[in-house]
């Protein structure tokens, strides 16, 4: 058999070190430029930016590059506030002032919403929005430890599991500015080596630190722990990988919604991060709703009954429904305790069939969509059959809500309104609410 020469295929390779000018920021809020018309993906750059960049990996269809130097440097470029910035991956867009940090973010669900030819001008709102540091109220901070058994206490590095040690974080609330220089100062004197897994920390009418512990806690860690809760004033929870526990004296925890509202939580259920946002969200909620009092009003995905409850103020009767029970416990709790009996709550699994629950059979006039990131187009699907005038839709991904949204106008509805809602300031994280109406 002849064996034929067959030249192989040129490799075309980047050299190391460019000058690129930007094009745009991508849907992650990385920087894209190009080079021999490949795109290369620089962290920390702005659109029409000129910069040095050293590329340290290559594939078939793009490369990734670090930014060395800025030669000319985009009108809307900020000073960073955190000195971990460009290790820590909890935050990504710091470098652009906050204006601008919205634009982008605007830009980002309309792009979204146009991949699903979903084109039509759409009715923007006025965004809604809070400070834009020290909002966080509910984080998890990682800790490692080195071959020595020191203690790295802090949040994952950019692309990487690896944690960067935090000295500080500006997004956090005031009430843990000092947690990280606390806790440095605290684990390597725990007789349990390697004991912590990780820490919870949660701002309510308390602030708490929840520790996930995993070996057995000795008297002399209890006393630790008790000493370092009582100098700053933190309640402590420990969390033992079956069950999560006060230590010391058990305390009722809840946020303050509305001037008549409290919601109780456990340190175990999801809570809205920044409580500005949370309000105002609930409040632009009501106001879009156009409420009355002959309502009934459906509030899927309702959690503890952050919609629910001030709404159930304005109605006749709210239906919650929530795929956690313990949830569906809480909410019918929180209900009770703030004095609202036009309201229940039920559990189901809402990816799934549901529509032979006995809650719904009934009419409604409305409903309230908050769900997880995945979107809800399983419960919109079956939602379809219900003919409910007003949908009001609000997302913490704006992938899955294009998607959603499509099914909805393909199905009739059309956006009466949509905002933007700036929950996570200084991160590529987007949430949004839309009214669709039939």
């Amino acid at each position: 058999m002849a064996n034929f020469f067959k030249a192989s295929a040129k490799k075309t390779t980047i050299p190391q070190n460019l000058t690129v000018t930007v094009a745009r920021l991508d849907q992650q809020g990385c920087g894209v430029a190009f080079h021999h018309k490949k795109p290369i993906f620089i962290e920390g750059v702005l659109p029409n930016e000129t910069v040095e960049v050293k590329v340290y990996q290559q594939k078939s269809k793009f490369s990734k590059a670090k930014l060395i130097n800025i030669i000319t440097a985009s009108e809307a470029r900020a000073e960073v506030k955190c000195r971990h910035y460009f290790q820590c991956g909890g935050c990504n867009l710091q470098h652009i002032d906050y204006p601008h940090q919205l634009t982008y973010k605007q830009d980002k669900i309309k792009q979204l919403f146009a991949r699903q030819a979903l084109n039509q001008d759409l009715p923007w709102q006025n965004h809604i929005v809070s400070q834009p540091w020290q909002y966080r109220r509910k984080a998890r901070i990682g800790v490692q430890y080195d071959k020595r058994g020191t203690p790295i206490i802090g949040f994952r590095q950019r692309e990487s599991s690896h944690l960067t040690e935090i000295k500080s974080c500006p997004v956090l609330v005031a009430a843990f500015a000092n947690i990280f220089t606390e806790l440095k100062l605290l684990l390597p004197s725990l007789s349990g080596k390697n004991a912590v897994g990780h820490i919870e920390v949660i701002a309510g009418n308390k602030n708490v630190v929840v520790v996930r512990q995993l070996v057995k806690l000795t008297a002399e860690d209890k006393k630790q722990w008790q000493n370092f809760a009582n100098k700053n004033s933190y309640l402590i929870y420990i969390d033992d990988g079956k069950s999560i526990s006060a230590l010391g004296e058990y305390s009722v925890l809840f946020y303050q919604l509305t001037d008549t509202i409290k919601i109780e939580f456990s340190v175990n259920n999801f809570i809205q991060v920044n409580h500005g946002v949370n309000k105002q969200m609930v409040e632009q909620a009501q106001a879009w709703l156009a409420l009355n009092a002959q309502d009934i009003v459906l509030d899927l995905f309702c959690g503890l009954g952050n919609f629910s409850l001030p709404i159930a103020q304005q109605v006749s009767q709210l239906v919650g429904i929530e795929g956690v029970q313990s949830m569906v416990d809480k909410a019918q709790d929180n209900a009770e305790k703030n004095g609202m009996t036009n309201c229940q709550f039920h559990q189901a699994d809402l990816n799934s069939d549901w529509q032979a629950h006995h809650w719904a059979k009934q009419k409604y006039t409305k409903v309230l969509l908050d769900p997880a990131r995945a979107g809800a187009y399983q419960a919109l699907l079956q939602l379809l059959n219900f003919n409910i005038e007003k949908v009001l839709y609000v997302s913490c991904d704006p992938a899955s809500l294009a998607r959603d949204a499509k099914l909805l106008i393909d199905h009739g509805y059309k956006i009466e309104k949509i905002a933007l809602m700036d929950m996570f300031s200084q991160t590529k994280h987007v949430e949004t609410m839309v009214m669709f109406s039939l």
